[in-house]
């Protein structure tokens, strides 16, 4: 990742190092309620709504090439069930930890002679921009981690009825008498033949009766 623009140290995730002075092994703990940004989750699946409460907790360590945080997040996370679709709810806590670099220092920490331009080698890499970095990208890498992809009201929900959308758990025994569609033009023939019989059987008698009178005379 290239260097941060320029930050706002108003925004409920910048945060700012200048407390531990660069001197390695200096600790802060920090704790911070902020809302839940936009979009906070796995979008369209489960996600912390925007405006919800979000607590943290975060250990800022300086170390020589920078300063790292370590820290949980928690939170309600809201969606719906993957197979009855019914609202859900659940407690969300996201652990992270994530180095942000001092744009100055090589991965040894010592200052770098010159400036490098190196695209590749910093495109994975978060900084320290003016003493202040941003934590909400690493927040969101958390909280993705952290939700499940598939969320389920209970892990035994039986999902809904393919048939007519009734809900399974509630009543597991809900079912439909259904025929086999292949088997039905065979079922409409053996109706038409079962009646070509009847009509058979009806037309025996009166035929055989004049027979057997001609016999008796």
């Amino acid at each position: 990742m290239a260097l941060n623009a320029r930050l706002d140290h108003r925004k409920p995730l910048v945060f700012d190092t200048h407390e531990l002075g660069r001197r390695p092994g200096a600790l802060q703990r920090l704790t911070r309620e902020f809302d839940a940004p936009r979009d906070l989750g796995i979008q369209g699946v489960i996600g912390v709504p925007e405006g919800a409460p979000v607590e943290l907790d975060l250990r800022l360590e300086s170390v020589m090439e920078g300063v790292l945080v370590t820290g949980t997040a928690r939170a309600q996370a809201e969606g719906e069930c993957v197979r009855c679709l019914e609202p859900l709810e659940l407690e969300l806590e996201a652990d992270f930890q994530e180095m942000f670099s001092y744009p100055d220092a090589d991965d040894r920490g010592r200052l770098k002679a010159e400036p490098v331009d190196d695209a590749e080698e910093d495109e994975d890499r978060l900084f320290i921009e003016d003493g202040l970095f941003d934590l909400e990208p690493v927040l969101r890498d958390a909280v993705v981690l952290a939700l499940p992809l598939q969320p389920v009201c209970q892990d035994d929900c039986l999902g809904l009825c393919s048939e007519c959308g009734a809900r399974l758990t509630d009543d597991p025994d809900h079912h439909h008498d259904a025929t086999d569609i292949r088997w039905a033009a065979l079922q409409g023939l053996a109706g038409s033949l079962e009646d070509g019989e009847k009509d058979e059987m009806s037309g025996e008698a009166p035929r055989s009766a004049p027979a057997n009178e001609k016999q008796e005379k």
